[in-house]
């Protein structure tokens, strides 16, 4: 197969990296660059004067490409990826994979009609430290996971169109949705705005896998330092992934309590505490989006499911949802129907009151806005 051609939308904050990336690939080759903005596209001109620049969809569907990865705000991304597999191109789009279950369902449904590949760019998946977690948590060195306690902080970027659960928490979602293999059951969110009253900066997510199973994500643009933390705590081991100790970013501790093994023994509480050692596996160094991008041309080329398909992404995009839901009634818990997420069935309820009359990413409800690139 020869070299896959490919478009770039969008060439704001990630939309570079693409270009770096796919440029690097040996299997791609990126031909265009879509984007609204004059300054932005003589910005990617200067760098990567062989590119044709282009400021609409219309344009550059005109062009001999294959595939399109759409890095545009998050509100775009249905009517730009709709687009593109209409006219029967691969996509591949940045996180979230749409603002709304209904238009992420729809796009999913779309690329199966059409057998084209969609591919969510969860680039967390991609991370050689990730995958050695989900080795180790399917080889049973944890034992069974108690809990999973994540911190994603740090001062800013602020987002116009998205909260900070939208923006950070897709990370965390979609790590543990990858290394646990399993539904959420339900999801409760607390929020609160600081900056734009219509738009939470601060976020305590919690989600419920299964009775002995629960995972809490807090997502922040307010604090005043940077932390990438996530503790994985089993019945064996428990693990802490430190995205930002480059040189040991994953530590498995041997510690832990010993519940007594008779009945009486556990009615009467009898906790043993253990101290073992702690260790650093050796981590792989990679770039992630390179895997990304390589892993979408791959997947395009021999037909496979890439690993953040849509149907991942779906997931990912309902539990954005819901957390949403969650934060307007105040943090009432939103029970996510069995199946709902994997075969495309309406996927959530509230249990709470006092919603506010907004939609799901925060910002006041109102007509839709023809974004500049479909105009």
């Amino acid at each position: 197969m020869s070299q896959l051609k490919v478009g770039i939308v969008g060439a704001g904050y990630w939309g570079p990296n693409l270009i770096r990336n796919f440029s690097a690939c040996p299997l791609t080759e990126v031909v265009a660059v879509c984007d609204s903005s004059p300054e932005r596209l003589e910005t990617i001109g200067r760098t990567f004067s062989h590119l044709t620049l282009v400021n609409s969809i219309d344009q550059l569907l005109e062009l001999p490409i294959q595939a399109v990865a759409v890095a545009t705000p998050v509100s775009t991304h249905y009517q730009i990826a709709s687009r593109c597999l209409e006219a029967g191109l691969h996509v591949l789009v940045e996180k979230p994979l749409a603002a709304t279950t209904h238009d992420a369902r729809s796009l999913v449904e779309l690329a199966e009609q059409r057998q084209r590949v969609l591919m969510v760019d969860h680039t967390y998946l991609f991370n050689n430290a990730v995958s050695r977690i989900k080795e180790l948590v399917e080889y049973g060195e944890l034992g069974d996971l108690y809990y999973i306690d994540s911190i994603r902080i740090n001062l800013g970027l602020f987002q116009r169109d998205v909260n900070v659960v939208w923006d950070l928490a897709p990370h965390d979602l979609s790590i543990v949705d990858y290394i646990l293999g399993c539904d959420a059951r339900s999801i409760s969110a607390w929020g609160c705005a600081h900056a734009d009253r219509d738009i939470e900066d601060v976020a305590y997510v919690n989600v419920d896998y299964n009775e002995q199973m629960l995972a809490n994500f807090h997502v922040n643009w307010l604090s005043p330092v940077k932390i990438r933390q996530m503790i994985f705590a089993g019945s064996r081991k428990s693990l802490i992934f430190n995205e930002l100790n480059t040189a040991e970013p994953i530590k498995v501790y041997d510690r832990g309590i010993e519940l007594g093994e008779g009945i009486e023994d556990r009615r009467r509480l009898m906790v043993g505490y253990r101290t073992g050692d702690v260790r650093s596996p050796h981590i792989e160094v990679g770039e992630p989006l390179q895997a990304v991008v390589s892993h979408f041309a791959e997947c395009i080329r021999d037909g496979k499911t890439p690993l953040s398909d849509g149907r991942l992404g779906l997931r990912v995009v309902s539990q954005l949802e819901a957390a949403t839901r969650s934060i307007r009634a105040q943090g009432g818990r939103i029970v996510l129907s069995n199946g709902a997420l994997n075969h495309g069935a309406a996927g959530s309820r509230a249990n709470g009151s006092g919603e506010r009359n907004q939609d799901q990413l925060g910002r006041p409800t109102g007509e839709k806005r023809v974004h500049a690139l479909l105009r």
